[in-house]
């Protein structure tokens, strides 16, 4: 469990980032934090496996406090992708990259390869064992970081803006896998503004204006609320707009993703249909 109680911070020569911020995810939660620049959102799961420090108020990952913790403590347990990739890779090929996490935790050798294969086949990206990850394009070198983590099997998986430079297919296999994680009892906390992919994802939302948080609950909820997604500098999603510009069909209003979309038109033709027959 992740529990944040009245944590404040700001970086030197800043004002505060994040006020009196409280939050409690359980194990196995899917979470998505969203909101504009400048939010806040980077900063507190940044917060959650030690790279900074509350400046007031508490942060317990499983119990343990984080002012008691050190960074590499922590992050066998919270495993943090970080937004740009190029900030967390540093090694000559893609295997060697995987290799020097398990390595450095204490993973036996006989072990270590078939992490390496499994999860680089998980995540598409085996035939670039042997390449340089700086070779690799933006979406590849964010799928090589994310292998980077996953592969020590953290039990909390935080995903900053996994979603940038993926196309509609790595997005689908990326939701897929966040599938396999949540079916696995991890914790998954995903930062993004793409408001699309987590309409098809549904977690519990919570959204994030001026480093603090104004709304959480499930995401046919809170997206769907037009007066705070647009305090956190966010668009509804597309399905939920595009239901109520066909009000005259009665659309239910928390609609989010296309396939709910999709399900409710077609019963909306058969009933009218069925109408006409009559």
């Amino acid at each position: 469990m992740i529990c944040v109680e009245n944590v404040n911070f700001h970086y030197p020569g800043s004002l505060d980032v994040l006020h009196n911020v409280s939050l409690k995810i359980d194990d196995g939660e899917f979470v998505a934090i969203m909101g504009e620049n400048g939010a806040g959102k980077t900063t507190l799961v940044k917060l959650f496996n030690g790279l900074l420090k509350p400046d007031s108020g508490s942060i317990l990952i499983d119990n343990v406090n984080s002012r008691d913790a050190s960074v590499a403590e922590l992050s066998r347990q919270v495993g943090l992708i970080f937004q740009n990739p190029d900030h967390q890779l540093f090694a000559e090929t893609v295997e060697e990259e995987l290799r020097f996490s398990l390595k450095n935790f204490g993973f036996k050798e006989s072990m270590i390869q078939n992490r390496i294969t499994s999860m680089l086949t998980a995540l598409g990206i085996e035939q670039y064992v042997n390449t340089s990850p700086f070779l690799l394009s933006g979406g590849e070198r964010k799928r090589v970081a994310l292998a980077s983590i996953l592969v020590w099997d953290p039990k909390h998986v935080i995903m900053d803006e996994p979603t940038i430079g993926q196309d509609y297919t790595q997005k689908d296999r990326l939701r897929n896998f966040i599938t396999q994680l949540i079916s696995q009892k991890k914790t998954v906390i995903v930062v993004t503004h793409d408001i699309e992919f987590i309409a098809e994802c549904k977690p519990r939302v919570v959204l994030m204006s001026k480093g603090r948080i104004i709304a959480d609950g499930p995401a046919e909820s809170i997206l769907t609320d037009q007066r705070i997604v647009e305090e956190a500098s966010l668009v509804l999603p597309q399905m939920t707009q595009l239901m109520r510009s066909i009000a005259e069909l009665h659309a239910p209003r928390h609609i989010i993703d296309v396939y709910s979309a999709l399900g409710f038109i077609l019963r909306a033709l058969r009933e009218r249909t069925k109408g006409r027959q009559k």
